[in-house]
């Protein structure tokens, strides 16, 4: 039987981070749902299917299989049976996410396949519905957070190490406006399962809260 580890929680927690670390001590696949989100958009580029056009893109959704593989350590984004992994990153793609992620059929085709995938292997996911609804099974469930201005505080170092100019009181105010919508939008509201165990990482680093959580699926598992 498979083991399974979601983890949730808000944006900017060091939710991908730390599940890609796990991943690999572990030996499990890092489900990266984002990346799965991103070759369905491009499906439905490749289909001509314009964004807006919910009917058209929910009639589509059966017409595309998405898996995640790993070769010679890197992760595979399958969009039925090949590598998508240098198309979806481009702008265009994004933007197509961003939309088509928010239909119910999207939601509801990427839930099967994720469910798919964690029923075969032994995986790791991060989002903010992955305990709550996508892997309600899921041996071992985390809620990582950290606080509004920890999680400020390290975008803005992540941006200005990249040379862009930021604010650092904007970025917190954007990070709090998400949380609230992540929190209260109709479907998946972000929240912390039942039976979740909550890591706060404000005053951790990344090997800390690594260790944190590897205990905590020790003890599970």
């Amino acid at each position: 039987m498979s083991v399974n580890i979601a983890i949730d929680g808000p944006a900017g927690a060091g939710k991908s981070t730390i599940a890609k670390r796990l991943a690999e001590q572990l030996g499990f696949i890092y489900v990266d749902t984002g990346a799965m989100y991103r070759a369905m958009a491009y499906y439905f580029l490749t289909e001509q299917i314009d964004a807006a056009d919910e009917a058209k893109i929910g009639a589509a959704c059966p017409g595309a299989d998405v898996t995640i593989a790993y070769e010679n350590g890197e992760q595979q984004v399958l969009l039925n049976g090949k590598n998508v992994n240098g198309v979806i990153r481009a702008e265009e793609v994004g933007n197509m996410a961003s939309v088509v992620s928010a239909y119910p059929a999207v939601r509801a085709k990427l839930v099967e396949l994720q469910r798919q995938l964690a029923a075969k292997s032994d995986v790791i996911m991060d989002g903010r519905d992955i305990g709550t609804c996508v892997l309600p099974d899921a041996q071992v469930k985390i809620y990582l957070t950290a606080s509004s201005a920890t999680r400020a505080k390290r975008r803005f170092d992540e941006l200005t190490a990249k040379g862009t100019v930021c604010d650092l009181a904007a970025i917190e105010r954007d990070i709090i406006d998400r949380d609230y919508r992540d929190m209260h939008r109709e479907t998946s509201p972000l929240k912390q399962a039942e039976d979740a165990v909550l890591v706060d990482s404000s005053k951790m680093d990344i090997d800390e809260v690594v260790d944190a959580i590897y205990q905590i699926y020790r003890e599970a598992v």
